[in-house]
């Protein structure tokens, strides 16, 4: 048998790969509990929340510890719903090969890991960010694992309770750099709060059967009527194209962006309205695939657009 050796033992190579993949198994399930696209795609706007508010003045220290402190909130809300959600997520497709379902983790290892990811992430932004972060945080904790999750198998009024941690990510990242609550936090809030729903609505009809045979209460199985799922996201989209402006009226940016927010705004609007004309599943993925331009192409223009202007 091939060995490698060293200056006290004999290992078997063959033994090697086998406690590697099970290692890497592991770690790539604990990965998975915390959702890592979501979380890549919160860490972001958090960051450009932090450029928006710092006025200038980067600190390096205080961004790591945002990002870091953030990122095991977020980690602990997918770990805790994913444990909420086993039952039904072993009913879906989709999700039946997540690690609580397949069980590949078990619901107490799944509990702790959550349990001390939040414990850390917020004590983290209390004492080394600040107590308006760290609040924000666990409001965001709460409303997604408390309210929305359960909700979704009440209600398919869960998707406006959802968006409500889904945008308060840029708003930590705000105050994460000292500014103040007003009316620029806001206007980040409330364009990614309406942002979300043609997304989330081009996702739930995508995958309509399986959240019914999960009895997940989503506006296409709860209220099946043609063409109603594609006319809510084109609502949203209208709306979102005015709201979308609000940052440039409080001077977080300037032409530049209002001009880009249109454009973006009617490209995600006629994607919406393609969807509502022929519910179809190109239209949703079209729907879809132009959510995931749109916001980051906007918040990107946002951010040189309003450092531009501070030089």
């Amino acid at each position: 048998m091939t060995t490698v050796r060293s200056a006290s033992s004999c290992v078997p190579i063959e033994a090697i790969p086998a406690d590697r993949t099970a290692i890497s198994t592991r770690v790539a399930d604990y990965l998975e509990l915390a959702r890592p696209r979501i979380a890549a795609m919160v860490l972001l706007t958090v960051t450009i929340g932090f450029t928006l508010g710092n006025g200038g003045e980067w600190k390096f220290a205080d961004l790591a510890s945002a990002l870091v402190g953030i990122g095991l909130v977020a980690t602990a809300s997918g770990a805790f719903n994913q444990l909420i959600e086993r039952r039904t997520d072993a009913l879906m497709a989709r999700t039946a090969n997540r690690p609580l379902p397949a069980g590949r983790l078990q619901p107490l290892e799944v509990a702790a890991f959550g349990t001390v990811s939040a414990a850390a992430g917020l004590s983290l932004l209390y004492f080394e960010v600040n107590r308006t972060t760290a609040g924000l945080a666990l409001l965001t904790l709460v409303l997604y694992v408390l309210a929305y999750t359960p909700l979704k198998r009440y209600s398919a009024l869960s998707t406006a309770v959802g968006a409500i941690p889904g945008a308060l990510p840029p708003v930590l990242g705000w105050t994460a750099s000292g500014a103040d609550l007003g009316w620029e936090a806001f206007s980040l809030f409330a364009v990614l709060y309406l942002w979300q729903f043609p997304h989330f609505l081009a996702i739930a009809w995508l995958y309509r059967q399986d959240y019914a045979a999960a009895g997940l209460r989503m506006l296409p199985g709860t209220f099946p009527r043609k063409g109603l799922t594609g006319l809510s996201a084109t609502i949203y989209a209208a709306v979102l194209i005015p709201v979308s402006l609000m940052p440039g009226q409080v001077a977080l940016a300037g032409g530049s962006y209002r001009v880009a927010a249109v454009l973006l705004g009617l490209g995600y609007l006629v994607a919406a309205i393609r969807f509502l004309v022929n519910e179809s599943r190109e239209t949703a993925r079209g729907l879809l695939y132009s959510s995931l331009i749109y916001l980051p192409v906007l918040l990107s223009v946002l951010t040189w657009d309003h450092v531009r202007l501070l030089s």
